[in-house]
Parts: C-alpha cells; sequence; structure tokens
C-alpha cells in the first residue's frame, strides 16, 4: 500500500487506494483545514506535493476548476480530491497555530450585561482596504476563512486592551472600550488600534504566501456619550451602542480613504491622549452626514 508522508506533522500514513489525502490525514488524527467539508469549493486543505507527484491521481473536474481559478502549480493539489498510487512527501499549505486554534475552538469575548445607559465610551471601527478585489478573486468558503482568521486577530488586539468587539459589518468591525470604566478608554482605544495595524503587518505574509495578494485597514477612533441598550426582536436582541458618537466614529474610519492614512483619532480623544501618543498629520475634513469640518488626527505610535 502507498504511504503519505507529511512533511510538517513528520508523520508516515498507509493510504488506501481509493482514499483521499485529506481522510488520511483526518483519520491519523493530523488536523488538516477543509473549510467547506472536503467538497473542492474552497482550497484550504490545499497541499503541496514536495515528493512523488507523478504518483497523484489526475484533477478532476472540480479541482481543474478551481486550480485554474486559482493559478496552481501541478504540484499544488486539492487534499480532498487526490488519491495516491505510490508513495507522496505533501507539505499542508494553510495551516499553522491560528488555523489550528480557529478550526478547534469558537473565540468567546466579554459579555455586554449594561442596557438602557448612557455611556462615555471610546468606539473604535475598521474596515478593510480593497477587500472586494481580494475576495472576488477567492471561493466564498476561502472568504470566510480569512475573514475568521483576519477578526480572530483583530479580536485578540482589541481585548487584550480591555475592550470588545460589539458588531461585525461585513468586512468590518466596531469595538467599545469603557464599559466598565471609562477613565482608561481613549488611550485603550487608541493602543488597541495600533496593535490591530501591528498585526495586520503580522497577517500580510500569510496572505501573501497562500493568496498572493493583500490588504490595507483603516481605523477610526471617536471618544464620547453613546446610549447602551439592548436592541432586536425577541431572541436575536442583543446588547449595543447607539448614538451619534458611534456615527462619527464610522464617518472618521471612513476619512482613512480620502486622506491616504491607516489610524485616525477624533479631537475629542486626542485631548485624552494627548500626552501619551505620537501623531503625524493633523487634518481638516468635511464628514458625510455632519455639518462643518472635523480636526482629525493621524496616530502613529505611543510614546
Amino acid at each position: 500500500m502507498p504511504n503519505i508522508s507529511y512533511v510538517i506533522a513528520k508523520k508516515e500514513i498507509e493510504a488506501g487506494l481509493d482514499e483521499t489525502v485529506l481522510s488520511v490525514s483526518l483519520r491519523s488524527g493530523i488536523a488538516h483545514a477543509h473549510a467547506c467539508g472536503g467538497n473542492a469549493r474552497c482550497s484550504t486543505c490545499r497541499v503541496f506535493i514536495v515528493d512523488g507527484v507523478e504518483h497523484c491521481s489526475p484533477r478532476n473536474g472540480k479541482e481543474q476548476a478551481l486550480a485554474d481559478k486559482l493559478h496552481f502549480s501541478p504540484d499544488i493539489r486539492l487534499a480532498c480530491q487526490t488519491t495516491i498510487t505510490d508513495d507522496v512527501k505533501v507539505r499542508r499549505l494553510v495551516l499553522d497555530e491560528e488555523d489550528l486554534q480557529l478550526t478547534n475552538q469558537l473565540a468567546s469575548g466579554p459579555v455586554l450585561t449594561a442596557v438602557g445607559e448612557e455611556k462615555r465610551l471610546a468606539i473604535l471601527f475598521s474596515d478593510i482596504r480593497g477587500f472586494t478585489p481580494f475576495s472576488e478573486a477567492l471561493p466564498p468558503y476561502d472568504v470566510v476563512h480569512v475573514l475568521n482568521r483576519y477578526f480572530r486577530q483583530m479580536g485578540r488586539e482589541i481585548t487584550r486592551f480591555g475592550g470588545c468587539i460589539d458588531n461585525y459589518a461585513g468586512d468590518g468591525l466596531m469595538a467599545l472600550f469603557g464599559m466598565d470604566d471609562p477613565t482608561e478608554a481613549p488611550l485603550q482605544a487608541v493602543k488597541a488600534g495600533l496593535g490591530m495595524l501591528e498585526a495586520m503587518e503580522q497577517f500580510r505574509p500569510y496572505l501573501e504566501t497562500i493568496y498572493s495578494t493583500s490588504f490595507q485597514i483603516g481605523i477610526g477612533i471617536h471618544y464620547g456619550e453613546a446610549v447602551v441598550g439592548e436592541i432586536g426582536a425577541e431572541n436575536l436582541r442583543r446588547v449595543t451602542a447607539i448614538g451619534d458618537a458611534v456615527n462619527l466614529a464610522s464617518r472618521i474610519e471612513a476619512a482613512n480613504k480620502q486622506a491616504g492614512t491607516n489610524l485616525l483619532i477624533s479631537e475629542e480623544t486626542y485631548a485624552e491622549v494627548k500626552n501619551s501618543v505620537k501623531t503625524g498629520r493633523t487634518i481638516q475634513v468635511s464628514l458625510p452626514g455632519k455639518t462643518g469640518e472635523y480636526t482629525l488626527f493621524e496616530l502613529i505610535g505611543v510614546r
């Protein structure tokens, strides 16, 4: 019987003649990403055939269609569709500690409990720049996989600095700081924003290696009064923040595109953190749906 040698796992497993590489991995306890369930609707199970590509079954129609779309070389195969006739050596491509954790557990964050209160909060919005062309080039399951990994890494920075993710909207998110204690909320939000930019830089090589492309993110932060309340119908109700401060934070985030920046904060936020941060440009902008001009500060670091 043929054997599959796994480079990363350092295991050699016997494979049945009609058994796919993915099936061999899973029955052998080797964590192998397969976001679509092994139906050739994503590329997360892809493997690089280090040795023995001539012993792999020819691509079937489903695999060939995905290979054409993603421009796979002959030695990159979908594990869920590939069987072998003799010994091969493989290296899984979409797998590291982040993928393992993402596959095996659901991230959980702080639970918001306050309802019907007015609170002074630091509100952070972030959005992905250029995500539409990025996502259009990939199968839907890959897009979901990338977004889940991205949100996991961004969420780690937000919770590290005392915030909680309140809402997701497509490839954007809203996070709140100061739900329990507003004293350090502006500085916490600022540090989280800088941490998110750093995490994005660490995420970029992963995207470029796996998908041969990447994207940028924009972040906006405002410190102001918002109403925290339980919103929604029946069992779909959840606690969230609403009000002009939330809208303003969203507009500030969007201003990054026009200004060519990555992290902008409002004048109110700057007043709270000016002795602790390093700023770049100061810009005057008109924000959609708001009257007059607003002074925004580009944030580049902390002192």
